[in-house]
Parts: structure tokens; C-alpha cells; sequence
């Protein structure tokens, strides 16, 4: 038997997390009954598990990197009409991203429909690390790439050491174009971070999840990942707490 909430995840519905939030919130039934207790177990393909009316089904996991362009929502629908970015697969399966890229940000994101292996690769205490490539306003001088590297304070706290290279700048445009390498997931983290130097984004890119880069893609390709790849992503978030 297993946890009802490990349950939902592992059928692709959503992540633990949220599926526990279903549960709190009656939206789960167990062979008829509504079921508000977090902790409670069941057997998979024996007992009959609705989540939100809907009959859930083990599906087979998949795993897909998609190059998101700039535009697009990182969800699964949006109420305003708005692309999302399951709008680039033709798939079955029901997927969802492994965390968000801004609706401004293009870039490496990774969607599934194990919700284990996402909650996993987005729990707080792993440490994987993402690198951005922003264009922004002005050229930050030396003692304002420090800052970003040794952590800026945000109004939800201070941001942990980061990676930052000045890639290139044009005096006679005042832009910058510089690479930062974090491992935390905030709202908005990255644009957050420069306006904390006041030199604010102006075009933001996710270039590397780990290992996982965007090489011989264009904006709006998906691939699936190797099952070697995803063998070693858990690998990292296993081997890798703070």
C-alpha cells in the first residue's frame, strides 16, 4: 500500500505537494468516499481513486525538454486564450512543467507526468543548478556582479551565492550581457536579482538545467529525454543536499 498523495503524483495528475492540497480540499474520493486526511494509503489499480471527479490511470512516465520561446505561459492552460507550453506537444499524456520560466523568458524547461520525479528535481533542499543568460540595462561595474555573487537581499530574503560571468558589454548601447549560474527556484528570482543592482533585465534566457543544455534546438522544439538522462537527474537530486 502507499500514500494516497504519492499516488496521485505517480499517475501524473500533479505534483505531491499539490495533491495533498486536493486532498484538504475534498477533491479526492477512495472507492466513492471523499477523502479529506492526509496520510491515508491505498492500493494502486485495486482501489477506485477519483480526483476531482475524474477516474485516475497509471500512465506509462514521460519525460520531455522543451525550448520555450518567449510569449508563452509556463501551465498547462491559461484563462486569458494565451499559448502554454503543453501547446508544442502532441502527446496523450497528461504533462506539466518542472517548475517556470517567466511568460517574458525563453529557455530549457522540462515537463512530465511523474509528479515524484518533479517535486523531487524542485524540492529546496537539492541543489541544481540553472544558468540564465540575461541582457540587461547598463554595465554593472565590478562591486555589483560581487553582490550578485555573494547573494542580494530580496524582499522574501537573501539569495544564496550565485555563478556570474560578464560575457560582453556595448558601451555605446549602455547593455550587458551576463551569465548567472543559481540553484534556488523564486518567483521571478532572476529578474528580481538584477533590479536588486538596478541594472534590470531586458531579455532573459534559461541556456542549462544541470547537466541538460538547449544545443541544436531552436525556440519551440521538444525533445524527449534519454532514459539515461533521467536516470542521472535523479541521481543528482538524491546525491546532492544542501
Amino acid at each position: 500500500m502507499e500514500r494516497l498523495q504519492k499516488v496521485i503524483a505517480q499517475a501524473g495528475i500533479t505534483s505531491r505537494r499539490k495533491a495533498e492540497q486536493l486532498i484538504v480540499d475534498g477533491k479526492v474520493k477512495v472507492n466513492g468516499k471523499v477523502v479529506r486526511k492526509l496520510g491515508v494509503k491505498v492500493t494502486p489499480n485495486k482501489d477506485a481513486i477519483e480526483v476531482e471527479g475524474v477516474p485516475i490511470d497509471k500512465e506509462e512516465p514521460v519525460y520531455f525538454l522543451l525550448y520555450k520561446p518567449s510569449g508563452v505561459i509556463s501551465s498547462v492552460k491559461d484563462e486569458k486564450g494565451r499559448k502554454v507550453v503543453t501547446d508544442f506537444l502532441e502527446i496523450q499524456q497528461r504533462v506539466f512543467p518542472v517548475g517556470r520560466l517567466d511568460y517574458d523568458t525563453s529557455g530549457l524547461l522540462l515537463l512530465t507526468n511523474d509528479g515524484e520525479f518533479a517535486n523531487t528535481l524542485m524540492h529546496p533542499k537539492f541543489k541544481i543548478e540553472k544558468v540564465y543568460v540575461a541582457k540587461v540595462k547598463g554595465i554593472p561595474s565590478r562591486e555589483k556582479l560581487k553582490e550578485l555573487q555573494n547573494g542580494v537581499k530580496l524582499e522574501d530574503g537573501k539569495t544564496a551565492p550565485a555563478k556570474v560571468k560578464m560575457m560582453s558589454m556595448d558601451k555605446k548601447k549602455q547593455t550587458s550581457i551576463i551569465r548567472l549560474t543559481i540553484h534556488e527556484g523564486r518567483n521571478r528570482q532572476v529578474r528580481r536579482m538584477f533590479d536588486a543592482i538596478d541594472h534590470p533585465v531586458m531579455k532573459l534566457k534559461r541556456e542549462e538545467y544541470s547537466f541538460l543544455t538547449l544545443h541544436g534546438m531552436n525556440p519551440g522544439e521538444v525533445r524527449p529525454l534519454k532514459p539515461i538522462e533521467v536516470k542521472h537527474l535523479r541521481e543528482l537530486a538524491v546525491t546532492k543536499p544542501s
